[in-house]
């Protein structure tokens, strides 16, 4: 996220055309309200869908007040946003019709009119009354509404399972949910580029059934994600064993070789132009 540096007194620049620091940007700004309560300027477009009503999102963020250098609101010193759902989790108006503008991947900026933001009263003692204030949003994904639902659904069988204190006689059944809940949640962070997670989860699928083909692959496939060419091989190559036809396995196994051979070849070139000029020089003394 940037960082502004408005003028202290709000003093144009010599040369700059009239009016405060965000007047300025605002006239370069898509009015995506129809009344200039939200304007926008795309600093990085995005690809694929519009966010969709009732959808959960992932966003880091900074909000700014005008004349000052750091945000009043942030989210970026966290390692990993938590997933936010439309209508729910988010207070701000502006911040909701500004994400559903927006497409995976996007960063963008946005000036939220005090009817957008945090209305004639502010929010003291840090938001004065009537402020407009700018947003930086940079949306990472989103779920839709049944995929969100989904997966909250799943969070929570999952910790119900967890406390549950079955007799023996019908532990199996609870195990048997637990893997599939597991294998979901495993699928959910994948689709949420968050591998970490999945490979945490997939790897808690494999303690209940260590031969469960789909658990191999999901490991397989937030390894590759990581980079961790081995042990992404070695969990293909087991689910693979599992299930030698497995059409979407045989196809992560081709993409796993053809990600190790670019990354072997960077290796190589690298290395090849850390020992070239010491050779050169070796050549040259020697004449």
């Amino acid at each position: 996220m940037s960082n502004f540096s408005w003028p202290r007194n709000g003093t144009p620049p010599s040369g700059a055309a009239c009016g405060s620091p965000y007047q300025r940007l605002s006239q370069r700004m898509l009015d995506i309200t129809g009344d200039r309560g939200v304007l926008k300027d795309v600093i990085r477009e995005g690809t694929g869908d519009l966010v969709t009503p009732d959808a959960s999102v992932l966003v880091k963020y900074s909000g700014y007040l005008e004349h000052m250098d750091k945000p009043f609101d942030s989210n970026c010193f966290r390692k990993t946003p938590r997933l936010m759902k439309l209508g729910e989790d988010i207070t701000l108006w502006g911040m909701e019709l500004g994400l559903l503008s927006m497409r995976r991947g996007e960063l963008a900026r946005f000036l939220f009119k005090p009817t957008y933001a945090y209305g004639t009263l502010g929010c003291p003692p840090l938001i004065p009354p009537n402020t407009t204030v700018l947003f930086e949003i940079e949306l990472l994904d989103f779920l839709d509404s049944a995929e969100s639902d989904k997966f909250c659904a799943l969070s929570a069988a999952l910790l119900l399972l967890h406390r549950r204190l079955a007799p023996p006689e019908e532990q199996h059944l609870v195990e048997a949910a637990k893997l599939l809940v597991l294998l979901n949640l495993s699928f959910a962070y994948l689709k949420l580029d968050r591998p970490t997670m999945a490979l945490r989860y997939g790897e808690q699928a494999l303690i209940i059934d260590q031969k469960n083909a789909k658990a191999l692959f999901r490991c397989g496939q937030a390894c590759l994600l990581l980079t961790e060419y081995q042990q992404a091989r070695d969990f293909l190559v087991r689910a693979q064993k599992e299930q030698p036809f497995n059409h979407d396995i045989n196809n992560e196994l081709k993409k796993l070789a053809s990600y190790y051979r670019d990354y072997t070849d960077r290796e190589k070139e690298m290395c090849h132009r850390m020992f070239a000029p010491c050779e050169n020089s070796s050549t040259a003394g020697e004449r």
